[in-house]
C-alpha cells in the first residue's frame, strides 16, 4: 500500500465478488481493520480458521498470514475496511501488537458502543472524500477508534492457559520497557535484564507471538518513529538518526534502507507528494 491512510466499504456485490474468487492466505505490508455491520466474515489467521456473524471487528497485524472472506448474510453485506501504515499512529500500533496478537477477532453486540464506532468510519470517509482531507483529524478519529473497540475487547477476553498468559504478560512488559527506551542504543540482553530473564527466552516468546526477533522488534519500533519525525517535523536525516540512538548519519540511512527499501530522503519525499 503506497498511501498512509484508505477507508472503503465492502458490500453485497463485493463479497460476492471476493467469495467466487478469494485470494490465497497471504501478507500485507499495512494494518488493516473490519468492521462489520452485516453479514459474515470468514477469516483465516494464525493458521486457525473462524466464522463470524456480524456485528464484529477483526484486527490484522502487519505481516500476519491471513486470508479474509465476506459473505452474506440474508442476503446483506457491509463493512468497513480500514487500512493504514504503522507510521500513521506510530504512539499506538505497538500496543494494538499486543492486544491483538491473539484476539484477532471480536464478535460484538448491537449497542451504543458499536453504533460509536460505525460513526466514526463514517467520519473518516466523509474526510478523506474532501479534495484535500487532513489526515491530522483521521488519526485521532482512528486512534479514538481503537481505544472503543479495546473497551469491548476488555469485556470479551476469555481467559488463556497458564503458559499463554504468562508469555502474553511477559511480551505486553517487555514493549513497555521498549516504549520507554527504543531511543536508546540497547540490544536483546538490556531487555532480557529488564524482564530477569534470558535473551534466549525473550526471542522465543518474541517468536511465537509476532514471529520476530527482539533485535527485529526494536528495529521495526526505531523505523516507525523515525518514519513519523520525517513526515511530522523538519528535522534533518542526521538529527533524527542521533535521536533514536544511531551516532552515525550513514549507519541510520544503511539500516532505514534496509528495512524500508528506501533512504530516509527518498521516504521523506515521497510522503510530501502524497500528502501535498
Amino acid at each position: 500500500m503506497e498511501t498512509l491512510f484508505k477507508i472503503f466499504r465492502i458490500g453485497v456485490d463485493d463479497a460476492r465478488r471476493i467469495s467466487a474468487a478469494p485470494d490465497p492466505p497471504h501478507q500485507h505490508d499495512y494494518e488493516e481493520l473490519i468492521i462489520g455491520m452485516e453479514g459474515k466474515l470468514d477469516h483465516f489467521i494464525d493458521f486457525k480458521t473462524a466464522l463470524l456473524q456480524a456485528p464484529l471487528i477483526s484486527f490484522v497485524a502487519k505481516g500476519k498470514i491471513h486470508r479474509v472472506i465476506p459473505q452474506l448474510s440474508e442476503g446483506r453485506c457491509d463493512m468497513w475496511v480500514v487500512r493504514f501504515k504503522s507510521e500513521f499512529i506510530p504512539e499506538t500500533i505497538f500496543q494494538l501488537y499486543s492486544d491483538y496478537h491473539d484476539y484477532a477477532n471480536i464478535q460484538l453486540e448491537s449497542g451504543h458502543c458499536y453504533e460509536r464506532m460505525v460513526q466514526v468510519c463514517r467520519m473518516m470517509w466523509d474526510e478523506m472524500q474532501l479534495p484535500n482531507p487532513e489526515l491530522g483529524i483521521v488519526r485521532h478519529l482512528l486512534s479514538a477508534l481503537f481505544a472503543m473497540i479495546e473497551a469491548e475487547r476488555r469485556k470479551r477476553m476469555v481467559d488463556l492457559q497458564s503458559l499463554n498468559l504468562t508469555q502474553n504478560h511477559t511480551f505486553k512488559n517487555f514493549l513497555k520497557i521498549l516504549e520507554d527506551n527504543y531511543k536508546r542504543d540497547e540490544g536483546v540482553d538490556f531487555y532480557a535484564e529488564k524482564l530477569f530473564m534470558s535473551s534466549r527466552n525473550l526471542n522465543l516468546i518474541c517468536k511465537s507471538i509476532l514471529n520476530r526477533s527482539v533485535s527485529e522488534i526494536i528495529e521495526t519500533r526505531k523505523l516507525i518513529e523515525a518514519k513519523n519525525l520525517l513526515v511530522n517535523t523538519d528535522k534533518t536525516v542526521a538529527e533524527i538518526g542521533y535521536e533514536l540512538g544511531f551516532n552515525e548519519k550513514a549507519y541510520f540511512t544503511q539500516v532505514f534502507r534496509r528495512k524500508s527499501g528506501q533512504t530516509p530522503t527518498e521516504f521523506r519525499e515521497e510522503m510530501k507528494k502524497q500528502l501535498s
